[in-house]
Order: C-alpha cells, then structure tokens, then sequence
C-alpha cells in the first residue's frame, strides 16, 4: 500500500494520481501498487509537482513495517539503525537560488521553442533520416561501429536505404554474434574502410535531421569514429525518440526498442541489424507522428 499527500502541486498531476490511487481526502492519496508502479508514480510526482510539496508512504521491509519520503522544505527523513525518522527543522532547507535571469530563461524558452518548430518543420517536409548502428560493445572508449543503417524520404518520394558493414579486424565476442549475426568474416569479407563509409554516411544524411532510438548512444560512436579518421564532425539537429517515448508512455515494463515496438504493434523480424532497426524505429516515428506526439 502507497499513501501520497499533496499540496498546492499543479491540478493536472491530482488528476494524474487517480489513475493509480484514490483519494480519499483532498490532497490525500491510497493505492495498491507494485514497487515499479510505486516508483515510476513518484517520478511523476517529481516531474510535475511544480512549486508543491508531497510526501509518500509506503510498505517495505523494516521494523516499522513502512518507509517514506518528502519533497518538505521543514522535514527530512533520518535513517537511525534502519528505523526512518522525520527530523524538524528549525530552519528551512531552502535556500537563495542563483541561475539565470527571468529574462534569459525567457530568451532560452524562445530559442527552444523555434528548435522545436524547426524540427518539426523538418519532420513534417520529410527532411529527416532515420539512423541506427551495431558496435562490437557499449563501452566507446574501446569498441567500435560494425555496421551502419539509415533511411530516408528522397526529394521523389522514394525511401532510400543506406547499409554498410565496416572492415575491422577485432574479435568479436559470441554474445555479440549472436545478437547481431555479424562476424569477423564478415566484416573482412563484405565490410568497406571506415573512412569511406563515414564519408558515404555523411553524403546520405546531408543536412537532414538524424532521428534514432536512444540516438545519443549511435551519435556519439559515430562522431567519436569521425573525430578518429580526421573529418569534419556532424552537426545536424537530432530527435532521439526514446525521449519521447519515456515522456508520453512512463508506465512500460523498460524501454529497450524490442519492447516498444511490441508495445505499438510494429513487427520486426531481424532485430539488430542496423538497416532494420532503422526501418522498424522509421515505422514507430510514424506512429508517433500520427499521434500528434511529434
């Protein structure tokens, strides 16, 4: 069981909470969730709670039988051998808050707001491709791409596709063969000189917005391995749809593409493979589009 009171928040999020709980008193909210629900609701809460305060109660395992936790400027909770406490303060938490004038956070709201309309414009005029990438490893200090694919509107209206595999002479663990059914064979075989590909790469994405699913872990491989081969570095707009998926749909069991794709009914028959990741994160961009969410 789960207990969240709430004041002075925003009226959006006292509705956001009946979705889950009830509330049993204004300001005061029951519910029986799982711990991931509980966690992601309190999330919620953080996000959206604006100039508000809340505090949560819930059930775990001490001697107390329940745990909480506050956003009070004149509370904190102390943990004392394991029992919680909520500790008065004689002075508020609180303190003079330095950062930017009204004025610039005006101007900043302004410039995001034409970073917005820009991309989408861009969206909306097709002038975007959709990236995704294989790598030998997730560490980028010391694995590299295997492979490239993209796609595109061209000016005809015709989709366009762009799959390179990239010569490399480095080991390849099985786990990663297994997920990508890439080999060094393969890449000896089939793959082309890393320069050339990045070189071919930026050719095909000109200006366009790149769009991806958890775009910043591709963008920064690929910037890192153009940086390694001395050309010049992207700087085309980016929208990294794991964002957006993370602000509009909190309540999924994660968010690995395998799962949102299941979760919007796309089909993807040959998941990490660079070219059909990219097509299957193209189809949920569309989705997304139709929805309004973009």
């Amino acid at each position: 069981m789960i207990v969240i009171t709430l004041t002075k928040v925003p009226a959006s999020l006292r509705g956001d909470l009946t979705r889950w709980c009830q509330e049993i008193q204004a300001g005061v909210y029951v519910g029986n969730v799982s711990a991931r629900i509980r966690e992601l609701l309190w999330d919620r809460v953080m996000q959206n709670i604006g100039n508000g305060e809340a505090t949560m109660v819930y059930n775990t395992n001490n001697e107390l039988g329940y745990t909480f936790k506050t956003t009070r400027k004149d509370r904190k909770v102390e943990n004392f051998d394991g029992i919680p406490l909520m500790k008065k303060l004689n002075t508020s938490m609180s303190s003079s808050k330095f950062g930017f004038s009204n004025a610039a956070k005006y101007h900043r709201a302004r410039v995001m707001n034409q970073n917005r309309r820009a991309l989408k414009k861009n969206v909306t005029n097709n002038d975007f491709v959709v990236i995704d990438i294989e790598t030998s490893g997730l560490e980028i200090a010391k694995d590299v791409i295997l492979s490239i694919g993209a796609i595109k509107l061209d000016v005809d209206g015709e989709l366009r596709s762009f799959y390179k595999l990239i010569k490399r002479q480095v080991e390849i663990t099985p786990h990663v063969q297994k997920l990508t059914g890439i080999t060094t064979e393969n890449l000896i075989a089939d793959g082309e000189r890393i320069d050339k590909v990045l070189d071919d790469f930026k050719t095909f994405i000109g200006t366009r917005t790149v769009i991806g699913y958890n775009l910043d872990f591709d963008f920064n491989f690929i910037q890192k391995e153009i940086k390694d081969n001395d050309l010049e570095i992207l700087s085309n707009a980016k929208l990294d749809i794991l964002r957006i998926i993370r602000r509009r749909d909190r309540f999924l069991d994660n968010y690995r593409l395998e799962t949102v794709l299941n979760k919007y009914g796309i089909t993807n028959d040959n998941p990490h493979n660079s070219l059909e990741d990219a097509m299957a994160t193209w189809k949920l961009l569309d989705k997304l589009i139709k929805k309004g969410w973009i």
